[in-house]
């Protein structure tokens, strides 16, 4: 497989999977949700409309039929417990995100998490100073797999989404940042790469940041594997 290279000026996280692993509390909290209703979760359930989506999308996808009240106690239980319980960084998470704050790159999370499960993530990490640009569910009106949460993340911070590198781990949430236009590194196994991620890595283990002496610096996500980062600067990036 041939290792590409592009220039990138910021650098975007998905949260849940990218960030935290919080696989296992997510599915125990649709599964535990779907059981005060007297419905089962099943596999598919999970892989097509839990991972990688917006908890709206979820309710709309698989308890459209059921009353709102029961709706409104589904999502209840799924935010209590995701609100309440511990999460363990992705290996080499946090030290990932510090590197590139110290280098200067600007950071930015983009996830359909709210805001008071963000707060406990970033604590978790140490990293509430590392991001220049946060954008949560309510943020948008169409979630992932649709493009709009990276292009208002590209948006805020004045770059167009091609300028930006971004890691996922679900095909919902690939596939949200490749129709931004955005490079996207997969976090997991090689299947992302059908949903268009350009490379895949297990973690950020592995991930290095070297900062040039001629400006700008190097996001190594992989041996051999090498991204250009370097500031956006609009008037020069339109004549190239």
């Amino acid at each position: 497989m041939s290792e590409a290279t592009a220039t990138v000026s910021a650098v975007l996280f998905d949260m849940d999977g990218v960030l935290v692993d919080s696989k296992a509390v997510i599915e125990r909290a649709w599964r535990e949700a779907a059981q005060l209703c007297g419905r089962r979760i099943t596999e598919e359930d999970i892989h097509n409309h839990i991972h990688g989506q917006p908890g709206p999308n979820t309710i709309r996808a698989l308890f459209s039929d059921l009353p709102v009240s029961d709706q409104q106690k589904i999502q209840a239980h799924v935010i209590h417990v995701e609100n309440t319980a511990d999460y363990e960084p992705i290996p080499g998470a946090a030290r990932i995100v510090a590197r590139l704050s110290a280098a200067g790159i600007t950071v930015g999370l983009v996830t359909g998490g709210w805001q008071y499960k963000i707060d406990r993530v970033l604590e978790v990490l140490q990293a509430r100073s590392c991001f220049s640009v946060i954008v949560q569910r309510d943020d948008v009106s169409r979630g992932k797999p649709h493009p709009d949460p990276y292009l208002v993340a590209a948006e805020r911070l004045g770059i167009p989404a091609s300028r930006a590198v971004v890691f996922e781990d679900t095909s919902s949430g690939v596939t949200s940042a490749v129709a931004a236009g955005a490079y996207c590194v997969g976090i997991g196994g090689e299947d992302l790469m059908r949903s268009g991620a350009q490379i895949t890595i297990p973690d950020f283990e592995n991930v290095e940041v070297h900062v040039r002496t001629s400006g700008g610096s190097i996001l190594e996500c992989r041996p051999g594997h090498r991204l250009f980062v370097e500031r956006y600067l609009p008037d020069r990036d339109h004549l190239t």
